[in-house]
């Protein structure tokens, strides 16, 4: 069973999958259903899942001439504020492509993405800035009516292509050897981590990662959610500052 989903090339699905099975077989060994854990002999064995290091920008200098280029970008309106969104947010590129405005809870300033459309199928919750608020007022008022965020130019029952953003950063003059949309992770999780106001585990949090030690992981449990707060503004005031030098605007949209 491994073998297919590694033959079709994911091979991170199937190493987590050996790693969910061994957990199984771990129970069924604990509650006298079987004896051994065939899913712990094959640790090693499936073809390991090589990291691909994608483009960020992580200069504080050039962060801010990005996002300058993106205020100035001079296509769609849509993307121009997915752009922003993902450089405030550093979520996953599809989870944004893919969000629904039922997904946000203005009033608490609070985007909660399922657990299935998540990379570690675990429920993710980011809290809105003030600056975050002000970009959502304007989207309203081009696909507030709609489902998704971000629709299709051709559909509104679809999401805009997982290309969109990417094309948006080469129209800029941003080649995929500088800069793509899934850098803005790299970028927000680089420059928190170097200012060392946060903990390393909110910063973690923050991006959705799971820690995979699982002794490690039975102390960490905390979402440290009071602490990413706080950080999140930090980090879009922060923006704010290298793109406007020190000028720092707090809009409101709904409740806060």
């Amino acid at each position: 069973m491994l073998r297919k989903v590694e033959k079709r090339g994911r091979y991170e699905t199937a190493n987590r999958l050996r790693g969910t099975l061994s957990s199984v077989f771990r129970y069924a060994i604990a509650t006298g259903r079987a004896s051994s854990d065939p899913a712990n002999d094959l640790r090693g064995a499936l073809v390991a899942h090589k990291v691909k290091h994608r483009a960020a920008i992580t200069e504080i200098r050039q962060v801010g001439g990005l996002l300058r280029a993106i205020e100035g970008y001079e296509g769609s309106k849509m993307v121009r504020i997915a752009l922003l969104l993902s450089a405030h947010l550093f979520t996953r590129p599809g989870e944004l492509r893919l969000a629904e405005w039922r997904e946000f809870d203005f009033d608490s300033r609070l985007w909660t993405i399922p657990a299935a459309r998540t990379k570690m199928r675990r429920t993710h919750k980011v809290h809105l800035t003030d600056q975050v608020l002000q970009l959502f007022e304007q989207l309203d008022e081009l696909t507030g009516d709609g489902w998704f965020l971000f629709p299709s130019v051709r559909t509104a029952d679809r999401a805009m292509s997982d290309n969109t953003l990417n094309a948006a950063l080469r129209r800029m003059g941003y080649s995929q050897d500088e800069m793509t949309a899934h850098g803005f992770r790299a970028m927000a999780a680089t420059l928190l981590n170097e200012c060392g106001k946060w903990h390393p585990d909110a910063i973690e949090r923050q991006l959705g990662h799971v820690e995979d030690n699982d002794v490690r992981r039975a102390y960490v449990r905390g979402e440290h959610w009071a602490e990413r707060v706080k950080m999140m503004q930090y980090w879009s005031d922060r923006l704010e500052e290298l793109r406007e030098g020190g000028k720092v605007i707090r809009p409101r949209f709904g409740k806060g």
